[in-house]
């Protein structure tokens, strides 16, 4: 199969909608759902370069490639409503991490799209792959976290690292991805950039600018830890400043992006205050790489905002998203996506305050100023 005739892979099926958390959990697995309906309604999942891919669901040999057995079946016990008190060790009962009945089905489909994906690009049929299903960064190896119980990213990263790729992970996640730090700190054949809400302010309360790895990983984790109040321009100054020239030092073979959608405006769990337009300018940056790229969905907790988002993440992926005039005037404004071909899924761009930038500015400089100190000489930057 030519370059040319490589498949984009958007990745989904029926049993991703099947598992819904509790109502009162402000994780909503809809979402993937929804982006497929809003794409499939615009004629965006079937041109000739197109293609949705279903996914198979990840084994429990599988997951144990990072997850610890006894965790593994505390979970499986838990799904059949056998729960123990002494799961609350493993974060299983708690507000964040609710037992219920198909969390460990919901975790093997979930994480099954994500392998899916990577396997679609390691056996070379194609360059792009989404799972918007995916992104469960807060899972450790034997304990969940953040609504997150099985963490695909990792087991993806593993997959194609596995292959002997060189893997960039690249996280705008509002929050920081502790568990996916956790599981390559002292590895270097998996680099891991996060962007995100300074742990002072945000759960999960780590991703400092001091934490770069250790041992063989020394240099190769990277955290930008962010103020309240982040807008579109000073966000992508320190994805441009860091992450661009990280990028063409590192020479990954693969790239892994979490598209989280909760540092939109209006996200009621986190304090940014961005537009989509920042996930299509990361994208388009990306892809001038030329590198394959996995990317998942992650957090958004504004169910509209996110599903905007991620449709227009894919967009960008398939190289269909324009900067034309229309380009920032799309969203609610506009109130259908049909007749500008996804402009409408575009936020309108939001100018910051005189005080907001005095407040967030100084901060943002600094923080690039220290992880260029720490990371760049590592890297002969």
């Amino acid at each position: 199969m030519s370059k040319e005739q490589l498949q984009h892979v958007f990745v989904h099926g029926s049993e991703l909608d099947a598992f819904p958390y509790p109502d009162s959990c402000p994780f909503k697995t809809c979402r993937a759902g929804e982006v497929y309906k809003m794409l499939d309604s615009m004629g965006l999942l079937t041109a000739k370069d197109k293609s949705v891919v279903v996914p198979q669901q990840a084994s429990f040999e599988e997951l144990s490639k990072y997850h610890t057995e006894p965790y593994l079946k505390a979970m499986q016990r838990a799904d059949a409503g056998e729960y123990e008190v002494e799961m609350l060790a493993m974060n299983l009962g708690t507000e964040d991490c609710p037992v219920f009945e198909g969390m460990y089905k919901y975790a093997t489909w979930a994480v099954g799209a994500t392998l899916t994906g990577a396997r679609q690009i390691l056996q070379g049929k194609t360059k792009v792959a989404f799972n918007s299903s995916g992104g469960y960064h807060h899972a450790f190896s034997n304990m969940a976290g953040g609504f997150c119980y099985i963490n695909d990213v990792v087991l993806g990263c593993m997959e194609l690292a596995g292959a002997d790729k060189k893997v960039l992970f690249l996280d705008i996640d509002v929050h920081h991805c502790d568990g996916v730090q956790s599981a390559f700190y002292e590895r270097a054949d998996v680099m891991t950039i996060s962007l995100h809400q300074d742990g002072r302010t945000l759960f999960p309360g780590t991703g400092f600018v001091d934490e770069i790895g250790d041992g063989d990983g020394k240099g190769y984790c990277v955290n930008l830890p962010l103020p309240i109040g982040m807008y579109d321009d000073i966000y992508l100054k320190a994805f441009r400043s860091i992450v661009l020239p990280l990028i063409h030092a590192y020479g990954p073979d693969v790239i892994m992006l979490e598209a989280g959608a909760d540092t939109l405006q209006g996200d009621p769990l986190a304090g940014f205050s961005l537009t989509n337009n920042v996930h299509v300018e990361v994208i388009n940056n990306l892809l001038m790489f030329g590198k394959p790229i996995l990317a998942t969905g992650g957090g958004g907790y504004n169910v509209e905002n996110t599903v905007r988002a991620w449709s227009l993440v894919w967009m960008a992926l398939c190289g269909e998203q324009t900067d034309d005039m229309m380009a920032g005037m799309g969203g609610v404004m506009l109130e259908t996506t049909e007749w500008t071909n996804g402009q409408g899924l575009r936020d309108r761009v939001l100018i910051p305050s005189e005080q907001q930038k005095e407040m967030v500015d100084p901060i943002v400089e600094n923080t690039i100023e220290q992880v260029k100190k720490l990371i760049f000489p590592i890297h002969e930057i």
